[in-house]
């Protein structure tokens, strides 16, 4: 599923007049930047939601073999609803599903990350060491357990323990923790930056059933990981950039090339 419903607010003004997915890298629109690159992986059936000039890129793909669209026109669902509005459309409820944002360029290898999503997992997300200002918590198994702000503090977590402990993010990328209780003593946690990249079983969906019509999909994860497989995988040699700024479109070019 390609993730190209966005407003694509960063991009303006280009977005006044055509949506994100259309914008162009190298003279290629975005969502033919990341199709194609999928396809060289095997990848040949595709669910593309839209909602910002949602027409444009149904003409664009009219022809497209293999493409699903999930109309969000009436309303912009967010990630997870929008995965979740989109969930008949998909072939086989036994399959994982990739997920991609359509403003990402990455060097990811598809056939190595598709290998990191075994039977007994529900979704692998696709993490990096990387600074920021927003972590995914795992504990040493990778493992979600929590997310965090550093420069609010902010902690979400399904465990009570985490959501009223301190977090300090180290250089390495461990976790110290500053817990009230001794509740959750001797775990271990990691902070890794998530990529927008992620496989989801659809033996989810099930869970997504009391979720409202628009939510994230993050939100989502951090819901149900204490009652569900939802695993980081690390790439050590991530490239990954985000082409959902103005600023970022010459270097995104580069990048391309």
């Amino acid at each position: 599923m390609i993730f190209a419903a966005g407003l694509g607010t960063r991009l303006k003004p280009i977005t006044d007049v055509m949506p994100k997915a259309l914008v162009t890298v190298g003279n290629r629109p975005l969502i033919d930047i990341v199709m194609t690159r999928l396809s060289s992986f095997g990848y040949d059936r595709f669910v593309v939601n839209v909602h910002h000039f949602a027409q444009q890129i149904i003409d664009h793909l009219r022809y497209a073999e293999g493409v699903r669209i999930s109309d969000e026109s009436a309303m912009l669902l967010d990630t997870g609803g929008g995965l979740k509005k989109a969930a008949p459309l998909f072939w086989d409820e036994n399959e994982p599903i990739l997920i991609h944002n359509v403003d990402i360029l990455d060097n990811v290898d598809y056939d190595w990350f598709r290998r990191q999503h075994c039977d007994d997992e529900d979704a692998v997300l696709l993490v990096s060491r990387r600074k920021t200002k927003r972590y995914l918590l795992f504990d040493s198994a990778m493992r979600l357990m929590g997310w965090t702000n550093i420069d609010t503090g902010e902690i979400r977590s399904p465990f009570p323990w985490l959501r009223t402990a301190g977090v300090t993010v180290c250089d390495d990328f461990q976790v110290v923790l500053h817990p009230l209780s001794s509740e959750g003593a001797g775990v271990r946690l990691y902070a890794f930056a998530f990529s927008g990249i992620h496989s989801f079983s659809p033996r989810l969906f099930r869970l997504m059933d009391r979720f409202p019509d628009k939510f994230s999909i993050i939100d989502f994860y951090l819901s149900v990981c204490h009652r569900s497989r939802i695993m980081g995988c690390v790439s050590n040699d991530l490239r990954i950039l985000d082409v959902g700024k103005i600023d970022s479109l010459s270097e995104a070019e580069a990048f391309f090339q």
